[in-house]
């Protein structure tokens, strides 16, 4: 029997963060799944994970006597899943530049910089989906909706749209999952597919332009305005204008505001009339904060927007600036633009300052948070969030 493991690159891990402080790389959605749902599906397998210390008992590794390592930072395609199918035993598949894709190895001892162990080496030709940094993200959400279209309705027939009052440019370009609650909405597949997933509820008014995927139970509310490229997770709730943003899942941006080329993780709040900037005035390229190098960066990108962890929030009218990026568990709020780095655990504001948000406050409004979902936060959540504050100290 053999075991799909899904490994961090450490180099990559980095460049992912805030995101994978609390989950591992391959737990980020890019499209309609997570990277690990994707292999989940493709390869009708169980999958494992390698990843960091504190994440291991929420996300644990199993091995076998024979085991595919794949890098946790790329998207399947029928022809990647034949090339590590093909992989012989104790070989590696290796990028044109070099980058481990995956590897088989009976060795439970293979990590990333494991060079005691002898490999044959293959190399991939091929274009592959590498989610190397936090933009790419966005940049390949719209494929990779696409791509997970596909093969979700190579398998499914759609339910039946049963609102008179909701128009449909391209409907063959449409699924919903059953449960699915539309009204009164136009929904534009013409540029790409539109997916609505099992007990999401798209409201009054609401516009939707595709590529778009919406997960399961989650809310698209009245007079949504959804621009092309963007995913909202499951169990979400969403308002205002959306456009080319990934939503992980378990997120609210429920009222009017802006919120372009950007991600949010999981748990995060945007307060009503919260709104981002993602293309600078002089139109240069926007510069990000890097985890690896302590300061901005550039992107080589006009259009980028806001970035921020799992359980931070926004209050009423927070501005972020172009290239912005929050850490896990911040609580932002005030007049004019916020800084363009908010660390791990910060409380405040550019107007009012910034204090270190106590650590038992922030587990009493995380354990609030996720309760209202009918959802336990459970001592292993505490212990991930515990690290983060612990390994953030210094930055804040």
């Amino acid at each position: 029997m053999r075991s799909i493991i899904l490994f961090d690159d450490p180099t990559i891990r980095l460049q992912l963060l805030p995101f994978t402080y609390t989950r591992p790389v391959a737990g980020i959605r890019c499209g309609i799944w997570t990277i690990a749902e994707k292999w989940s599906k493709w390869l009708k397998s169980e999958i494992s994970y390698q990843t960091e210390s504190h994440l291991r008992h929420r996300f644990p590794l199993i091995k076998s006597e024979d085991n595919f390592y794949i890098n946790g930072a790329l998207c399947p395609d029928a022809s990647l899943i034949e090339a590590i199918e093909k992989l012989s035993p104790e070989s590696v598949l290796l990028s044109k530049e070099n980058e481990i894709l995956a590897v088989r190895t009976s060795s439970p001892d293979w990590t990333p910089a494991a060079n005691s162990i002898i490999l044959d080496k293959h190399y991939y030709e091929e274009p592959i989906i590498l989610i190397r940094q936090v933009w790419d993200i966005f940049l390949n959400n719209g494929a990779q909706i696409k791509a997970d279209f596909a093969k979700i309705t190579a398998a499914k027939q759609s339910a039946k749209l049963t609102d008179p009052f909701t128009f449909c440019y391209n409907p063959e370009n449409i699924f919903i999952e059953e449960g699915a609650l539309i009204k009164a909405a136009i929904l534009n597949a013409e540029n790409g597919p539109i997916y609505i997933g099992k007990n999401a509820s798209i409201q009054e008014g609401a516009i939707i332009q595709g590529p778009f995927a919406i997960g399961e139970s989650s809310v698209l509310a009245q007079g949504a305005k959804i621009r092309p490229n963007t995913t909202v997770g499951p169990f979400c709730k969403v308002g205002g204008e959306v456009s080319n943003c990934v939503i992980f899942g378990y997120s609210n941006k429920g009222h009017d505001g802006y919120l372009g080329n950007s991600v949010l993780g999981e748990w995060c709040n945007l307060g009503a009339n919260t709104n981002n900037s993602n293309l600078k005035n002089d139109h240069t390229a926007v510069k990000l904060h890097s985890y690896i190098t302590g300061k901005p960066e550039s992107t080589g990108l006009l259009f980028c927007g806001l970035f921020m962890g799992d359980y931070s929030k926004a209050g009423i009218s927070t501005m972020f600036n172009t290239g912005t990026v929050v850490g896990v568990s911040v609580n932002v709020f005030g007049a004019g633009f916020q800084s363009k780095h908010i660390p791990s655990f910060s409380w405040g504001g550019n107007a009012e300052g910034f204090t270190e948000y106590r650590f038992e406050k922030a587990i009493a409004v995380a354990k609030d948070t996720v309760s209202r979902r009918g959802i336990k936060f459970d001592e292993t959540d505490e212990k991930i969030v515990k690290q983060v504050f612990d390994q953030t100290k210094n930055q804040r």
